[in-house]
């Protein structure tokens, strides 16, 4: 009697499978950086640096939005990359033997190891070190969770194990953080309208330094302060008196004597609004301070610290 043997067949990789198992690495890959960066801007506002400075805590936000928008792109659709290919594994469970899965999973779990002993060994260098802060330690938490969150579910995943409750509750309460770190990081950074009436109140503060510095240059050189900004118009040197950014009326000036002056513009926002650690515009201190409407500066010259410049004689 002759025995037979059976052999089972690998299943085969369809272009249709490398492209979603791929996508489902690389998806997961930047959800898990942007989630990473938001909440390690989140830690920077929260515990703010003191040797950081206006400049960092600006930078701050514009990493904070970029992951924010990341993280609403990405992360839905890994989350959707995965409910297709649970779907496709219920239909054809051999396809969870796919070599290009096991690949990638392994892949994903050898690097999350590799993160999680370089957290503890950050950990341990700084200790050292004495420098120790609640920002390194939250956001070594922030790495151990991101890393062992994905190395727990991708073992989970290389046992072939069912969906469980226990799994289903695991991915709500991960979807659940995601969707509150986004609302933070949008209540810290601030909406769209409220970034761009900031931007359009700060580009309206560098104008008006600009216009602030041509005025002194004209006293300095005529003696005198112009009687319009029209005056500070100078095609040879290039400068034309710029106007409100979003309306395009012109700022405001005043002659108030032979060496004061003010400038008025309509403002957006209170300056700071929305971000008490924001340092003054261009570091000049609270000589640019303003409410929301309009805000007059009062300018005085004087004369030790601008003197005349008076044109040099040539011999003949």
């Amino acid at each position: 009697m002759e025995q037979t043997i059976q052999t089972v067949k690998r299943p085969e990789t369809s272009p249709k499978d490398f492209f979603l198992h791929l996508l489902s690495i690389v998806t997961l890959y930047a959800s898990a950086i942007s989630f990473s960066t938001l909440l390690f801007q989140c830690i920077n506002y929260w515990f703010p640096d003191a040797l950081g400075g206006y400049y960092a805590m600006n930078a701050s936000f514009e990493a904070m939005r970029w992951a924010i928008a990341m993280l609403i792109v990405f992360f839905p659709t890994y989350v959707a990359t995965n409910v297709f290919l649970n779907k496709d594994y219920r239909v054809a469970p051999e396809k969870k033997e796919l070599r290009i899965r096991k690949w990638l999973l392994y892949f994903t779990l050898f690097a999350a190891a590799l993160i999680i002993l370089g957290d503890f060994v950050a950990l341990l260098l700084n200790f050292m070190q004495g420098e120790l802060t609640m920002r390194f330690v939250l956001k070594v938490i922030v790495i151990f969770f991101v890393t062992g969150s994905i190395f727990g579910y991708y073992l989970w995943e290389l046992k072939n194990a069912g969906f469980s409750s226990r799994v289903k509750m695991f991915v709500y309460i991960i979807s659940g953080i995601i969707l509150a770190s986004i609302v933070a990081g949008f209540l810290i950074a601030g909406s769209p309208a409220k970034e761009r009436a900031r931007r359009f109140d700060g580009e309206r503060v560098s104008n008006l330094q600009m216009i602030q510095s041509e005025i002194v240059s004209y006293w300095q050189r005529k003696q005198t302060l112009p009687e319009d900004l029209s005056a500070l118009n100078d095609s040879i040197k290039g400068f034309s008196v710029p106007n409100d950014p979003r309306t395009s009326a012109p700022y405001r000036y005043e002659v108030t004597g032979s060496e004061s002056f003010s400038l008025c513009a309509t403002f957006e926002m209170e300056s700071g609004e929305g971000n008490p650690r924001e340092y003054p515009y261009g570091g000049w201190g609270a000589n640019w301070d303003h409410p929301a409407g309009e805000k007059c500066f009062e300018r005085s010259i004087d004369k030790d610290l601008y003197p005349f410049i008076v044109p040099e004689k040539r011999a003949l």
